[in-house]
C-alpha cells in the first residue's frame, strides 16, 4: 500500500445518507479478486443509466471532480453487506479519503486495511463541508494524518481522532501482510527451532 499523510484535493460532495456496500459496487461487478479495476464501477447505478449513459445530475459525472482524492458523504456510509470490493472500488476510482459522520463498522476496517483513510467529524462540520462542496464544486482541504486536522482553503480547521495503530498503518503504508513480513526472521527462527 502507498503511504498517507497529506492528502489536498477538492472534495467531492456525495449528498446521500446511507450509502450501503451494494451502491457502493453493485454485486453484478464482484465476479474477480483482484483488488484493481473496479473504479469503473463505483456507484456504476447511480453514474450511468440503464443505456451506459453518464447521468449530468450525479455529483461523480461533473468534472470539477475529476481528480478529487477526498469524498465526503452523510452518516452511515458503507452499510448493508460487507464486500471488500466496496473500499477496492474508492480506492481504485481514486480517492485517498472518506469523511463522514459516521460509517459501517466492518466498511470502516476495511477502509483502514485497503489503505483509505475514513474520517468520522461531527454531523454539523460534514454538512458545513458538503454545503461548501456543492456551493461552486472547487472546495479543497488538506487532510494532514499526522497532525489529525482538515484544513479548508477558507482556514477552517477540522480535528478528528484515529486510533494510533491504524494511523501507523497508514503513515507507513503497511498492510497485514507487511507487518507479518517485518517478524519473519523471527518466524523462520520459531520454526527452525520447533521442527518436529
Amino acid at each position: 500500500m502507498k503511504p498517507i499523510n497529506i492528502v489536498e484535493s477538492v472534495i467531492t460532495p456525495l449528498d446521500r445518507k446511507n450509502v450501503d456496500t451494494d451502491q457502493i459496487i453493485s454485486k453484478e461487478f464482484l465476479k474477480r479478486i483482484e483488488r484493481t479495476g473496479f473504479g469503473q464501477y463505483l456507484f456504476y447505478h447511480w453514474r450511468f443509466d440503464e443505456n451506459g449513459n453518464k447521468r449530468d445530475d450525479f455529483v461523480m459525472n461533473d468534472p470539477r471532480f475529476d481528480d478529487s482524492r477526498i469524498l465526503v458523504a452523510h452518516d452511515n456510509f458503507g452499510c448493508g453487506s460487507s464486500r471488500e470490493h466496496a473500499p477496492w472500488s474508492i480506492q481504485d476510482y481514486g480517492f485517498d479519503v472518506v469523511i463522514a459522520p459516521s460509517f459501517a463498522d466492518i466498511f470502516h476496517n476495511n477502509c483502514f486495511k485497503n489503505g483509505i483513510l475514513p474520517i468520522e467529524l461531527p454531523v454539523e462540520q460534514v454538512e458545513e463541508l458538503l454545503e461548501k462542496g456543492l456551493a461552486d464544486g472547487t472546495y479543497s482541504v488538506k487532510v494532514d494524518l499526522e497532525n489529525e486536522q482538515i484544513t479548508g482553503e477558507d482556514g477552517v480547521v477540522y480535528s478528528f481522532d484515529i486510533d494510533p495503530y491504524n494511523k501507523k498503518m497508514l503513515l507507513n503504508g503497511w498492510d497485514e501482510i507487511s507487518i507479518t513480513f517485518q517478524y519473519e526472521d523471527y518466524i523462520q527462527a520459531y520454526e527452525e527451532k520447533n521442527q518436529a
